[in-house]
């Protein structure tokens, strides 16, 4: 394919349709592609690298919808001139109209043409710098703001104690190189309140390359289900719909998806998940990968400490509910359990006091169900007997 002179754009690809990512990369060109899987995973890129000409994204994904994760870039990111286009691999008459409600800027459906996709971004990019109010640009999502006597708290709070603690933080500092090579300090992204994305500190427990591990340790998992089979992919579609497998060749029961680049109808990836015992969530316990150092500072919960850190940058607060890596967070999108992302992140609050009461022995329903609560009923007074709760429990003896 020629360029003739054509622009050539810099696209978000979120999805895993293996044939649209493969023709679109056909048209090197007109395209330079960045693919992404997951709406958060796209919301993380985005926040560092927003110099995008346009993105694309499927209508079905797992954990978050198209729509859904439309109004979370523009609300979150305020990215309001970049085009967004979605493509379905249905014609829903009721999709466009929720496209259309939701201020979507173009909806395709299979299949597509490159050549015509390439003009309709430039034609969307020129419209949307020259023409788009800005008074349309600023109807966003109200976002949580911390109350100004929990932020104040916070900040005494976290500089009284990394002043006090300096001298715990060498000494295990020193303990940590002494036994193992590599940096001081855990860092990983997270996902706190509305959503927001932030490196989180913590002391390193594990030797170095633990997380490219976390794979072949998941029968170790302690919110996975009884059916877990040991040495299986997270996701492995074992057996065909047995409701799509009654409708003709081509038409499926429910919405599809792709993921890891395989199609399935949004109902029996539900069923699947559900028979092989998939967790959310993701606690090992007496996991390998901890070093001897590393197990102390774990059950004493002194690796926690340099999350102060971020109390006091604003990413967190002293209380609320746990920041959650990516891969657990964009599971949580749903309106049933999104609402604990709209309380105040925090170091330590009700889930974790009600966990060290129970010796680590918690559901993942019930986790999450008090991460709502806690979002809900959270107050200055409440967050403070949750730091005297919390005092008692910090002194464990089961690893997890």
């Amino acid at each position: 394919m020629e360029n003739k002179g054509q622009e050539k754009y810099k696209i978000l690809y979120i999805g895993g349709d293996t044939n649209i990512i493969n023709q679109l990369k056909e048209a090197d060109t007109l395209f330079n592609l960045k693919i992404v899987e997951h709406g958060l995973a796209a919301v993380g890129y985005l926040k560092d690298q927003q110099e995008i000409s346009a993105i694309i994204c499927e209508d079905n994904l797992p954990g978050m919808n198209g729509i859904g994760l439309h109004k979370m870039i523009t609300s979150r990111l305020k990215l309001t001139e970049t085009p967004f286009i979605i493509i379905s691999h249905e014609k829903k008459p009721e999709l466009k109209q929720e496209a259309i409600k939701a201020g979507i800027d173009d909806l395709y459906f299979l299949p597509i043409r490159t050549e015509h996709l390439h003009t309709r971004i430039a034609f969307l990019s020129r419209f949307k710098k020259e023409y788009q109010s800005q008074s349309e640009n600023s109807a966003a999502a109200p976002e949580y703001k911390i109350p100004l006597i929990k932020r104040l708290f916070d900040v005494f709070v976290s500089g009284i104690a990394l002043i006090l603690l300096s001298p715990l933080f060498l000494l295990v500092a020193i303990a940590i190189k002494i036994e193992s090579k590599g940096p001081l300090f855990y860092t990983s992204k997270r996902v706190g309140t509305g959503y927001k994305i932030f490196d989180f500190y913590k002391f390193r427990s594990m030797f170095t390359g633990a997380d490219a591990r976390l794979k072949e340790l998941e029968h170790l998992n302690k919110y996975a289900g009884e059916k877990e089979e040991k040495g299986k992919p997270e996701m492995e579609i074992i057996s065909a719909c047995p409701r799509c497998a009654k409708l003709p060749e081509g038409e499926y029961c429910s919405p599809t998806l792709y993921a890891a680049g395989e199609k399935i109808c949004e109902y029996w990836y539900g069923i699947q998940k559900k028979e092989k015992g998939h967790s959310t969530f993701k606690k090992i316990k007496d996991d390998p990968r901890v070093t001897k150092v590393g197990k102390f500072i774990r059950n004493t919960s002194i690796d926690e400490l340099p999350q102060l850190i971020n109390v006091l940058k604003g990413d967190m607060s002293i209380v609320g509910n746990r920041p959650l890596p990516l891969y657990e967070a964009e599971l949580l999108t749903s309106d049933d359990w999104s609402a604990r992302f709209m309380g105040p992140a925090g170091i330590t609050g009700l889930w974790q006091v009600e966990l060290r009461g129970k010796k680590g022995e918690m559901s993942e329903e019930e986790r999450k169900a008090l991460d709502n609560q806690y979002a809900r009923t959270y107050s200055f007074w409440g967050d403070i007997r949750l730091i005297m709760r919390t005092i008692p429990a910090l002194l464990q003896r089961d690893s997890v």
